[in-house]
């Protein structure tokens, strides 16, 4: 079990190499023990092609194998880090060309269970072809002992039964027969015989657990293997206590008391073994079992309140299907918080407080475990009742929050939200955040649905950063993948194939959760199976978690098209094809989710035909609080050809051309999947020839500018704004593998964690770049506030001209009910026909005091439009242009703040007017108001608010107001 899971330690650590120095190894003495002190010497390698010349730059790495074969961990004080060797592992240069390190084998690596030692000299960042290649020695006679009965272990046995075993033995590689072996159980011997070639016995009327030791002696050398026998314990049978769900129940009433549930059909008995019984429980830790639902439950007592526990479930099988291990040490499918031993190690104390001294991983354990503690603190919400923005409004702003910033946590984005508030986005999509294997991650091999993932932060600094959203008028949507799950998850492991025993595997014709092979052509991981009832539950509960436990605002649902039982993993017409089993299972989560929040945002990216995607857009739509479900609309490749100076069609950014009812369709020009447009351009724009870096970035607010402004929902991919142009295909050692001009390429950089130039480089402070964060705030601000961006629309693309006609027939003449967008996307000015809909004033949306105009009387007469520029106008000055600075007076009082109906103020004024977090009038109060008038607010929604006033004096001063 341990060398393949070791082994896959080792290999996420090490990277692999094009070429490698062969290096010529040998060992003094040549024949030595595990207690004997040797040196290793190294010859043939030369370090001045790993670091530039410098000769000392060798340092040894380390491993070993032990008597059974297995994978043993490196030196006892560590290997350091692969781009990092530790110090004193560092060679001693002969100066004759050789290196060489003395050590003792059972002191270095901390065992004297050692069959092979392996080792490779590295430099000591161990970048590039760094190394030499692997070498093994035997250590003493190598003995190596084959356990070939039982084939998986431990071993589960009912109380009675025989086992057979059966075992061969090789020394420094070889076979060997005649070989005295001897079998104890619990350390009384009870056979002795010689491997002939294969040793055999049978242990007979087992009747209690315990374990099995086989020993061989050779050539004066003693080794052995064990394993562990259990004998199935009876279980005991009573009801679920009432009100009971999956995974952990705390108790309303006591601390000290916690009750776990776990649905574990075709399991026989399981114990929960935690830092409460020293992770070695006996009979009063074995689950009881309620016959009515088949699930196993314990109630755990005594418990501390507020003390941290961690905990396993040992699921035992008797008779599993064929390859599936018989135990399985999981944690709970539920967790809301696990420990890893494979990830934790690589957090920070400054992203996880604790992780090092309190949060500690218990040792001995292999898998992960659950985190349970009673008495926790509930978070004090600030805005307990978030208004969202209306889905037509909505400017989605995704975020890889590992890419964000340097420190790749949630404190990253509390710390910057300025940043999103200047840019007037009203809502964040979150890339995954539930906890996924590794660390450095997109996040969408996820293990663990319901718990967040340590190497972004605590849950505490999580509902922060959401609060603090709300608390500006954004909303927070997370990206879902409940398409499919990953080895680490408790669902899989539980119900595996597992063939050679290393505790990992697929799942199983017996798994309640997952299908054994992907029903649809874009399989990943291991493929959920939507049509179980179980799945069905478990998608529900993870809904659930996060709406009430989070105040999420929304989801987009990852790969929706993988929601169908009724296709092949090859087929991909039937994958793309029409499938009601797909919509009726999405439209039954999408009614779960309203049903817990009637405002709750939907989204899927399902990326196919426009007749299955209209049965979720249109679906709900005359329901009292409008429903209807938002699908992606990718529309990089049109987008990416326009910036680059090729005509384009882009109807598809909005609803009509994909025959929703309503604005459903949340239209992207880029995201996190496909490459920068901006490295695009500078790459293959002009012609081919490529853009300059400036030319690239006037052309990205001209891009805002033809995909914003259209009616229904938008999406942004985070630091397009600064014209980013890191490529997606650019390595973590600096190295742009070229992508295809379509972004298909599937380079092995594409996953790699990007820099951070935006910050580092103060992309803010450069004109350029500020222009187009400025240019789409403008933009940002005008769609989210202003009515008319609400209304029916005309596109006219497929030109690299394009225009842009927005009204709404319903609105005043005297208010913003027209706009027209003009653009040009050649490599030269343009005389642009503007079309608008009559004559008159028309006033340049873009300069916000609102002075610029033009007189329109021939409303065909051309207007001048330089290469990469663009043009927003509209038939009235729009009342955003005129927001107040809402900025705190300290001299301005609010009492009671925060308030619930009624607020009175310490000045004597000449009106108040109340704006939403977006700049948006609210509320006048006309008149004069003498200090200590009450201001009756009772009909605003819980919210941030800000109230500006005039006193007597005609001086203006702002202050924030929160309603409760």
């Amino acid at each position: 079990m341990k060398i393949i899971l070791r082994l896959a330690f080792i290999l996420m650590i090490i990277p692999v190499f094009a070429q490698e120095q062969a290096g010529t190894f040998s060992f003094s003495p040549s024949n030595f023990d595990v207690n004997d002190e040797i040196t290793i010497t190294v010859s043939g390698v030369d370090p001045t092609i790993w670091n530039a010349g410098e000769p000392n730059n060798i340092y040894l790495w380390a491993w070993y194998f032990d008597h059974c074969g297995d994978f043993g961990a490196g030196p006892i004080l560590g290997n350091g880090d692969w781009d990092n060797s530790a110090d004193y592992l560092q060679m001693t240069n002969n100066g004759n060309g050789t290196y060489s390190y003395t050590l003792t084998p059972s002191a270095f690596y901390g065992d004297t269970d050692i069959s092979q030692m392996g080792v490779l000299v590295k430099a000591e960042n161990g970048n590039g072809d760094k190394k030499t290649q692997d070498h093994l020695e035997y250590v003493g006679e190598g003995i190596t002992i084959n356990i070939l009965n039982p084939s998986s272990t431990p071993v589960v046995l009912n109380s009675g039964d025989d086992l057979n075993i059966s075992a061969t033995m090789a020394s420094n590689g070889s076979n060997q027969v005649n070989v005295p072996f001897e079998t104890f159980f619990n350390e009384v011997s009870q056979h002795t015989g010689t491997g002939f070639p294969v040793y055999g016995t049978t242990l007979t009327n087992l009747t209690t657990s315990g374990t099995v030791r086989i020993q061989v002696t050779f050539m004066g050398e003693i080794a052995s293997c064990s394993f562990e026998v259990i004998i199935a314990p009876t279980v005991i049978e009573e009801p679920l206590p009432a009100n009971m769900v999956d995974g952990i129940n705390y108790d309303d009433i006591l601390d000290s008391k916690a009750t776990l549930v776990l649905d574990a059909p075709s399991k026989d008995f399981i114990y929960v073994a935690g830092s409460f019984n020293g992770y070695n429980p006996d009979n009063s830790y074995l689950m009881k079992k309620d016959n009515a639902t088949g699930k196993f439950w314990l109630e755990l007592n005594g418990l501390n309140s507020g003390d941290i526990y961690t905990y396993q479930y040992w699921v035992y099988a008797l008779n599993p299907v064929v390859d599936s291990p018989q135990l399985v040490k999981t944690a709970d499918p539920y967790s809301t918080l696990v420990l890893s031993p494979f990830d934790d190690p690589f957090i920070s104390e400054g992203t996880f407080p604790g992780i090092t001294t309190t949060y500690l991983y218990p040792a001995g354990q292999e898998r992960e475990v659950t985190v349970l503690q009673t008495g926790q603190a509930e978070y004090n919400w600030q805005v307990p009742n978030f208004t969202k923005p209306k889905k037509e409004d909505l400017i989605v702003y995704e975020v890889l929050i590992r890419d964000f910033d340097a420190d790749r946590n949630f404190q990253d984005l509390i710390d910057k939200i300025d940043y999103f508030r200047n840019l007037k986005i009203n809502a964040i999509e979150l890339m995954p955040v539930m906890e996924f294997e590794g660390n450095e991650s997109w996040g969408y091999n996820t293990s663990f649905h319901m718990a967040l993932d340590k190497f972004y932060g605590t849950e505490t600094k999580f509902k922060e950063f959401i609060d603090l959203c709300h608390q500006n008028g954004i909303a927070v949507i997370l990206d879902l993948a409940l398409n499919h799950a990953f080895g680490r998850s408790p669902m899989v492991r539980m119900w595996m194939l597992d063939d050679d025993n290393n505790g990992w595997g697929e799942p199983s014709s017996e798994n309640p959760y997952f299908n054994e092979n992907a029903t649809h052509s874009y399989g990943v991981g291991s493929d959920f199976d939507h049509s179980s009832l179980r799945t069905q539950n478990y998608t529900e509960r993870v809904i659930k978690h996060w709406i009430e436990n989070f105040k999420i605002d929304g989801f987009r649902w990852d790969l929706t098209k993988g929601f169908t039982q009724n296709c092949t993993s090859g087929d991909e017409g039937c994958t793309n094809a029409y499938q009601q089993d797909r919509v009726d299972i999405l439209k039954a989560y999408a009614d779960y989710s309203w049903g817990l929040d009637e405002t709750h945002y939907v989204i899927f990216e399902h990326l196919g035909g426009d007749s299955e995607e209209q049965q979720w857009a249109n679906y709900r739509l005359g329901d009292a609080v409008p429903k209807g479900i938002m699908m992606w609309s990718e529309m990089w490749n049109d987008y990416k050809n326009l910036a680059n100076g090729s005509a384009s069609n882009f109807d598809g950014m909005g609803h009509l051309a994909h025959g929703f009812t309503e604005k459903r369709t949340l239209g992207y020009p880029e995201s996190h999947d496909k490459d920068r447009i901006m490295y695009e351009m500078i790459t293959f724009g002009n012609g081919g020839s490529g853009y300059t870096l400036n030319t690239a970035l006037t052309r990205m607010s001209a891009l805002g500018a033809v995909t914003i402004p259209i009616p229904g929902p938008k999406m942004l991919w985070h630091f397009a704004d600064l014209g980013m142009d890191n490529s997606i295909w650019l390595c973590s050692d600096g190295v742009t593998v070229n992508s295809d001009y379509d972004g298909n390429n599937d380079g092995d950089c594409k996953l790699d964690t990007k820099p951070q130039p935006q910050w580092t480089e103060m992309w803010l402070d450069d004109p350029n770049r500020n222009q187009i964060y400025n240019d789409w705030a403008r933009i940002n601000s005008l769609k989210v506030n202003e009515d008319v961006f609400e209304g029916n629309y005309s596109i006219n693309s497929g030109t690299l001209t394009p225009r842009i006609y927005i009204w709404d027939d319903a609105l005043p003449a005297n208010m913003l009910k027209n706009v027209v967008i003009l653009a040009n996307f050649s490599n030269t000015s343009q005389d642009i026909v503007p079309d608008f809909p009559y004559d008159g004033p028309w006033y340049d949306l873009m300069d916000d005091t609102g002075s610029t105009s033009i007189s329109v009387l021939d409303t065909t007469d051309p207007i001048t439009i330089a290469s990469g520029g663009f043009r927003i106008y509209g038939n009235a000055i729009p009342e955003t242009l005129s927001n107040p600075s809402l900025e705190v007076n300290n001299g301005l009082k609010i009492y009671p703040n925060p308030v619930e109906s009624t607020f009175s103020i310490n000045k004597t004024i000449d009106g108040l007017q109340v704006y939403d977090i977006t700049g948006k009038l609210i509320k006048s109060f006309d008149g004069t108001f003498e200090k200590g008038h009450d201001f009756d607010i009772s009909e605003l929604t819980q919210s941030i608010y800000f109230i500006k006033i005039k006193n007597s004096s005609g001086e203006i001063q702002s202050a924030k107001l929160i309603k409760i």
